[in-house]
């Protein structure tokens, strides 16, 4: 099962403590909670050895926001002055704390109608250590807040099989586009399905879970390993066991994630995430993306 000695060591060993998908705050996210610098004053209070900040990117259009936002009254100009501002703090934090812990300031690129030239765009002015490429979105129809826009979702495509294909089709247009170094919350297309061990594993799907693990492997990308699913009442994490098994037979990094929405969701099910790592054979020696 293992590949190298040091592979097999690393199992025996306490891990050291990262995310690699996380810091979403208050300050700069409307479904978010607390301020970033406590935010990073808690990743060091849990002992932390580095941490990837990764902020929801700004939308270029109005109709891409989130409704948070919307309700908020925040404009697509008031948005991206906010990003602004979050890349700025975000590096100051990661000055400061240095002493403390490695920050490396990053941020999660969305994959709405445009994305092809928007992310390079927000890429290049702000310069970031590394970006997380998510799907959240299927035909500009955010799908993961709740069961309704899930529903309604899989309605523009016409079911929900139809929403695994089209969903890991606009992941592998990310993973060959974006080239991101990070690929966030791998089958978040099971969020709202009870019968997702199956569907993941129907021809249709399963080719398409298959053709972009091998995308990820020939890119040298890192895969999030999203505790978060486990707060929302998922029975595993995103990855799920049989595509987390493959990405291990296929050599493909796989690091913890909290996509930590606040304070209170750091470090949480920390340890029953490595516990689950462990089990499927991976070592713990994380791979960082920047």
């Amino acid at each position: 099962m293992f590949n190298t000695e040091e592979e097999k060591q690393s199992m025996t060993t306490s891990p050291e403590r990262v995310s690699i998908h996380g810091g979403h705050s208050g300050q700069f996210c409307g479904h978010a909670e607390d301020q970033l610098e406590d935010i990073v004053r808690a990743y060091i209070a849990h002992g932390y050895s580095w941490v990837g900040i990764t902020e929801h990117m700004p939308p270029e259009k109005e109709e891409l926001s989130y409704p948070d936002e919307l309700d908020a009254g925040l404009s697509v100009a008031d948005q991206q002055a906010r990003f602004a501002d979050y890349m700025s703090t975000c590096r100051r934090l990661r000055d400061k704390y240095a002493s403390q812990i490695r920050i490396m300031v990053g941020f999660e690129a969305e994959a709405y109608s445009g994305y092809e030239d928007w992310v390079p765009a927000v890429r290049e002015e702000f310069e970031p250590d590394y970006i997380v490429g998510s799907v959240h979105q299927i035909n500009d129809e955010l799908f993961d807040g709740s069961p309704e826009w899930y529903r309604a979702a899989a309605e523009t495509v016409g079911g929900v099989d139809e929403l695994y294909c089209a969903y890991f089709d606009r992941q592998y247009d990310v993973i060959t586009t974006l080239a991101p170094e990070v690929i966030g919350h791998f089958d978040l297309v099971r969020i709202f399905d009870p019968d997702y061990r199956a569907r993941l594993v129907k021809p249709d799907v399963w080719k398409r879970v298959m053709r972009n693990l091998e995308a990820i492997r020939d890119l040298g990308s890192i895969m999030d390993f999203n505790l978060a699913a486990l707060k929302k009442g998922q029975p595993e994490p995103y990855i799920s066991r049989p595509v987390l098994e493959q990405a291990r037979e296929m050599s493909i990094a796989v690091v913890p994630g909290d996509d930590s929405h606040g304070v209170g969701n750091i470090d949480q099910y920390w340890d029953v995430g490595v516990r689950i790592l462990r089990d499927a054979g991976f070592g713990m020696q994380w791979k960082c993306p920047a």
